[in-house]
């Protein structure tokens, strides 16, 4: 089979119906739950499943829920939801019951689509949406839907079903997915992202780094997280790549086993995960892997050392933002292409996608930077989202004349390696999950002013708190709390915030808490993060003497 033309790419469901199509005899997705299925089966299953849909879905639902894990299913649910021109919206598991209400009432939720997987997982699961449950769903399935699905699959004209469906009809602008991403307001934001930028992201990684019809990517990445959805759903669903899944990539042995069954060669992952594989993972599980790509964190050379010792080849280092569609860069692996050597240079995030600009700003004035000098880093292109979902201020905050600004702090060299020097934005990255700094803080200072005192209380209105953060070798990075005075030990306040609900990793170590003098501020009496970051970092490594 040759390699996909991408010529319908700017719409990935359009481009998903010729691959499977074309490859209606080979396999295109397999699970760890034993499914497998051709790229016909595919197409089969994703039309019943868009039948299924669009009886159950209101006409005026645009945008669906899912709570769906990392598996074909997943995959499925997602592909019945673009067949019907619908707007997925994959809801982060990972947040309180709470805030994952709060998207589902912001994105104008009615229905969400899950499995018993996950209503096993989570039993007190009480979602403010009615909820469509995909085994359940599969029952009521017709003998008609049957044979209409398989003509459609494997006869009916593919031009001819895209008019049936109204496929023609969807603009590359249109917004195919929202992906919420906890931002440094506090409250989750709703990524834009539309067919256009899926599509162009894809086919530039694709490209860069010269993926074929022999590849098989592994996929445990969570399909709310931005780098799963793109780079381990739609790759495979729209090239001849072929797409294998475990749903817990916690589960190192298990991802091990998948990875030597299905003979993976490509592995998107985070740094975090990938120590697990190395501890826990035999050679033989990753002998025919030659790529491996890690974002959400920084990638450590130690790490990559390590990973080479034993499996024989060097771990690579990329970077991107859900907002970004999600790749930025990435490193190319030796041997993944033949001028890998104009594409590789370890302690970067790699060379922008080729579709992508990449420059440098003064954070202040705007005015950009060259000549290697370190300045807030700006991103332009087409994987570019279309804006936050109902925000209009935050997305002219990070976004004008086609600039997004990522908050990263960064330098591009004369090659255009781009080096991550630093963050101002209010989000760690802390085993591949975003942890939002303004959260702890409220959190913190909630349980605070419940146990405040005379003596602890301030007439002037002083902020008592800031979390900051350092890095941290085996998770990315680790919390660090400045506080003025407190009525309550720090411990108190860690058993407070973990029965109180908030995340295991957003939960600081009692040891991580630092008494100070005075919270460094601006002159409008917002955070000073410059200052508060070179403060974390002076008191950290006082405490470490």
């Amino acid at each position: 089979m040759s390699q996909p033309s991408f010529i319908e790419s700017l719409i990935p469901i359009r481009q998903m119906l010729r691959t499977c199509r074309t490859g209606k005899n080979e396999l295109k997705f397999a699970d760890s739950t034993g499914m497998e299925m051709t790229g016909g089966r595919v197409l089969l299953t994703a039309l019943i499943f868009r039948r299924l849909l669009h009886r159950n879905l209101g006409a005026d639902e645009k945008n669906v829920g899912l709570l769906m894990p990392t598996t074909v299913y997943g995959v499925l649910a997602n592909l019945g939801l673009a067949l019907d021109r619908r707007t997925s919206v994959n809801l982060n598991y990972t947040f309180g019951l709470d805030t994952i209400n709060y998207c589902i009432h912001h994105a104008d939720i009615k229905h969400v689509i899950t499995s018993r997987r996950v209503l096993d997982r989570f039993p007190d699961l009480k979602l403010d949406a009615e909820l469509i449950v995909m085994e359940d769903a599969g029952k009521t399935v017709t003998l008609f839907d049957k044979i209409t699905g398989f003509i459609d699959a494997y006869f009916t004209p593919i031009p001819a079903l895209e008019r049936v469906f109204g496929l023609h009809r969807v603009s590359p602008d249109d917004v195919l997915t929202i992906i919420y991403t906890s931002g440094s307001t506090g409250t989750p934001k709703g990524a834009m992202i539309t067919h256009r930028c899926i599509a162009e992201n894809v086919k530039a990684f694709f490209h860069h780094l010269d993926l074929n019809s022999t590849d098989t990517i592994l996929g445990s990445l969570p399909l709310f997280h931005a780098y799963g959805y793109t780079t381990t759903f739609w790759l495979p669903a729209m090239s001849e790549v072929k797409g294998v899944y475990h749903f817990n990539p916690l589960e190192h042995k298990k991802v091990g086993e998948m990875a030597r069954k299905y003979r993976c060669t490509a592995i998107p992952t985070t740094p975090t995960f990938l120590r697990g594989y190395l501890r826990r993972c035999p050679k033989e599980d990753f002998e025919t892997v030659s790529t491996v790509i890690c974002g959400a964190e920084k990638l450590p050379g130690d790490l990559i050392d390590a990973w080479d010792a034993k499996f024989g080849y060097r771990p690579a280092e990329g970077y991107g933002t859900t907002e970004l569609s999600p790749v930025v860069s990435t490193n190319v692996p030796k041997g993944r292409r033949p001028d890998y050597r104009d594409w590789l240079r370890e302690g970067t995030i790699g060379r922008p996608l080729v579709n992508l600009q990449a420059r440098i700003i003064e954070a202040e004035t705007g005015d950009q930077i060259i000549d290697g000098i370190p300045g807030m880093l700006q991103i332009k292109g087409p994987s570019v989202m279309a804006g936050y979902y109902k925000d209009e201020d935050k997305t002219n905050t990070v976004l004008k004349d086609g600039w997004y600004t990522t908050g990263d702090i960064a330098s591009i060299d004369t090659d255009g390696f781009i080096r991550i020097t630093g963050r101002l934005s209010r989000i760690s990255k802390i085993g591949g999950e975003m942890v939002p700094h303004i959260l702890i803080e409220e959190a913190i200072e909630k349980i605070i002013n419940t146990v405040s005192t005379p003596e602890t209380e301030t007439d002037t209105g002083e902020v008592r708190i800031a979390v900051s953060a350092v890095p941290e070798e085996r998770k990315g990075e680790r919390l660090i709390i400045l506080h003025r005075n407190l009525s309550i030990t720090p411990e108190e306040i860690c058993k407070l915030l973990q029965k109180n609900g908030l995340p295991n990793l957003w939960i600081p170590s009692p040891n991580d808490f630092f008494q100070v003098d005075l919270i460094p501020l601006l002159g409008t009496g917002k955070l000073d993060l410059c200052a508060v970051k070179e403060l974390t970092e002076t008191v950290v490594k006082k405490n470490r003497k």
